[in-house]
């Protein structure tokens, strides 16, 4: 008996080439991802939210939301009980609550390596890099349009980072790739220059299934199916617009039990109501029908109700960051994610800001601050 389980010796420690491997490997210290002792700021009374979630409910009933150019989206909408008008869908009151019921209020994204795992919801904030920027900066060449090799070094440099749990997503966008195949030089970025977790594509459905199915080799497919390995984000074309290469993306994910973030993108005063109950109206309009959108491809898909608002310069027309609106709609949106027990996305480091000068640290340093205390649970845009 002792002879069948006594490890050999040409087996321990898993020979000398694996040990030289390990002593010559790069690896970077990763602070675990915040868990929040201080309490929750809440602007709102409960008669205000109350308010905003009744009314948001008659925005569904009465007015709706359109689906164009998703005919199976609309399929989905009429067998669930909504109003189906051309392509506009108008959601009967309860309805989306309902379907938002089925939505797991903490999920565990997975990340290459298991030690920097993230647990996203409850009392805990995940940062991840900004997303999304065309344009980056150097010395040399001053201001202009971002390549692979740059976002390359961004994806090494949050690696680097202890306090980025997160290697995000799009960190720039590297316009000397063409657009078709661009996603997966990206993606093979964070899998092979990183092991923390990671975001998909979302700029085409078929993008969206490519994310799925690289992941599969990198974590297995059994793995995949039955885990969350990447976590999404969809933007929702405000007002009240699904546009199908968003929604294509959301149906990928979602059926394949992957996280997406539904994140209204919403200029205050330009797509929106100019007054902060408004607009937090339509917020809370357009991410319950997400929400629900994505339980209706897969109950019990994770997500995340986002909020990603700035306020309108009236002179340029230019969004503006950093702005006391922008942190009064997000309070809010932080307390109707928590009424419906789901995560919530939002924050950062937002300034609008053209230079690294006073007004851009007090509006980095106030929206981070705008974070922490709206309960945001994965921040997106947290640096660079």
């Amino acid at each position: 008996m002792a002879d069948a389980t006594a490890p050999s010796r040409r087996t321990r420690g898993g020979g000398g080439a694996a040990r030289r491997a390990a002593r010559s490997a790069v690896s970077f210290e990763t602070a675990r991802y915040i868990e929040r002792n201080i309490p929750n700021y809440e602007v709102l009374s409960e008669e205000a939210l109350e308010v905003i979630e009744h009314n948001a409910e008659v925005i569904l009933e009465e007015i709706g939301v359109n689906f164009p150019d998703n005919p199976a989206a609309l399929k989905r909408w009429a067998d669930a009980g909504a109003d189906i008008d051309g392509e506009r869908v108008r959601i009967p009151r309860g309805l989306a609550r309902q379907l938002c019921a089925t939505a797991p209020s903490t999920y565990t994204q997975h990340a290459r390596n298991p030690d920097r795992n993230v647990v996203v919801g409850g009392r805990n904030l995940v940062l991840a890099p900004v997303y999304g920027p065309p344009f980056v900066r150097d010395a040399e060449g001053g201001r202009r349009y971002a390549t692979m090799e740059d976002f390359r070094k961004f994806v090494k440099l949050g690696y680097m980072s202890k306090w980025l749990h997160h290697s995000g997503g799009t960190v720039c966008e590297p316009t000397d790739v063409a657009v078709n195949k661009r996603h997966l030089d990206m993606l093979h970025a964070h899998m092979t220059l990183s092991d923390k977790p990671y975001m998909g594509s979302v700029t085409e459905p078929s993008r969206a299934r490519d994310s799925v199915e690289m992941s599969e080799v990198l974590f297995g497919k059994d793995f995949v199916a039955e885990n969350t390995v990447m976590t999404s984000l969809i933007n929702i074309n405000s007002p009240m617009t699904f546009d199908d290469v968003m929604m294509g993306a959301l149906e990928v994910y979602a059926q394949a039990g992957q996280a997406c973030i539904i994140s209204p993108f919403i200029v205050g005063g330009a797509m929106a109501p100019v007054s902060v109950a408004g607009t937090l109206t339509q917020v809370m309009a357009e991410v319950l029908a997400g929400i629900a959108y994505s339980q209706l491809c897969r109950a019990g898909a994770p997500v995340i109700m986002g909020a990603f608002v700035t306020s309108i310069d009236m002179n340029s027309g230019a969004p503006t960051f950093g702005t006391p609106e922008a942190s009064q709609i997000t309070y809010g949106a932080g307390q109707l994610a928590r009424r419906l027990g789901l995560p919530f996305r939002s924050a950062g480091g937002f300034s609008g800001s053209k230079l690294p000068d006073a007004q851009a640290a007090y509006e980095t340093s106030n929206s981070l601050n705008m974070g922490l205390l709206s309960g945001v649970n994965f921040m997106l845009h947290a640096c660079g």
